[in-house]
């Protein structure tokens, strides 16, 4: 954190489903002390501070709130990107790379906007295709790649937890593992590194009949039977991203499966790092099988295809 009062301070961009949901966790929780809103509808935008403000006599802790000021988010801790259009995620291939073309020259705007301000803080990107649109943040603002971070597959890791958890009976925080790779249709669970009840998954799976494949598919699935039902998502990644953030802010040096730029890749991707006020401060190596290996770099090439695309 920055200042001498030690104010946490966060932006959120882009006031959606999702950017709306992250600001109220943020201001129901009083997880900041102000809080920076940013969308091009000046309208919505304004009726949403409105509302947080009439919300604050009923709430434990204050929140100050500042709307449409890029300028304002010079000394942010975190800025939160949930900018999108979600209508382009309604298509037959149930394909999250249908949003770049907009979202591609969106966030190059806001990038060059939160580069302007001065801002030297942490990024938490939402924005789909987030492992692209990741480096497209982090190439814009020139800031260092452990600053800039996607949600990735923090989300679709409490998919898969919330999947094995209901077939077990168990609570979802019961189970560990990782979904890596892409947040996306390459995305997979490395079941090689998945525990509950003391045992790794493979055991478990024999002991309790499970097929570890429905489960994957029922973890990738997961935010598409969401947004079917609803026409978007919203409570899942919000919870995800201001997740994110508060371990950044709080320097809590968390273990996380997060979209980080891995050298060895050359691209971002989700894979687990340590996450404290510095951004990505320790990279973690997984023991992953050959199998899952294989598909790590499939799912690498998936989003650097699509970067080298973004920048056509």
């Amino acid at each position: 954190m920055r200042g001498a009062n030690m104010t946490r301070k966060i932006g959120v961009i882009g006031m959606g489903n999702v950017g709306a949901t992250v600001a109220h966790y943020i201001v129901a929780n009083g997880f900041a002390d102000e809080l920076v809103l940013i969308d091009k509808r000046e309208e919505k935008v304004q009726a949403d501070a409105l509302d947080f403000e009439d919300a604050m006599a009923n709430l434990t802790a204050h929140t100050d709130i500042t709307v449409n000021d890029y300028s304002a988010l010079k000394d942010a801790d975190v800025i939160i990107s949930a900018v999108g259009n979600i209508k382009l995620q309604d298509n037959d291939n149930d394909d999250r790379f249908a949003e770049l073309p907009f979202t591609r020259e969106a966030v190059r705007d806001v990038a060059s906007q939160i580069k302007a301000s001065g801002f030297n803080g942490k990024i938490v990107v939402i924005t789909n295709p987030v492992d692209v649109i990741t480096s497209i943040y982090q190439q814009v603002t020139g800031l260092p790649k452990k600053h800039v971070i996607g949600t990735g597959t923090l989300l679709d890791s409490a998919r898969m937890k919330r999947a094995v958890a209901q077939r077990l009976h168990i609570d979802p925080r019961s189970v560990d593992g990782y979904s890596l790779g892409e947040h996306g249709n390459s995305q997979f669970t490395a079941w090689s590194t998945v525990r509950v009840l003391g045992k790794p998954i493979t055991e478990i799976a024999t002991e309790k009949h499970l097929n570890l494949e429905e489960l994957d598919d029922e973890a990738r699935r997961g935010g598409y039977t969401v947004f079917y039902g609803k026409k978007y998502t919203n409570y899942g990644v919000a919870t995800a991203a201001v997740r994110l953030a508060n371990v950044i802010m709080s320097d809590a040096q968390t273990e996380l499966p997060v979209s980080n730029y891995r050298e060895e890749l050359g691209t971002y991707l989700s894979y687990p790092a340590i996450v404290g006020r510095d951004g990505i401060q320790e990279q973690v190596q997984l023991e992953l099988t050959d199998e899952e290996l294989e598909k790590l770099n499939i799912s690498a090439t998936t989003i650097k295809t699509k970067f080298a695309e973004s920048q056509a």
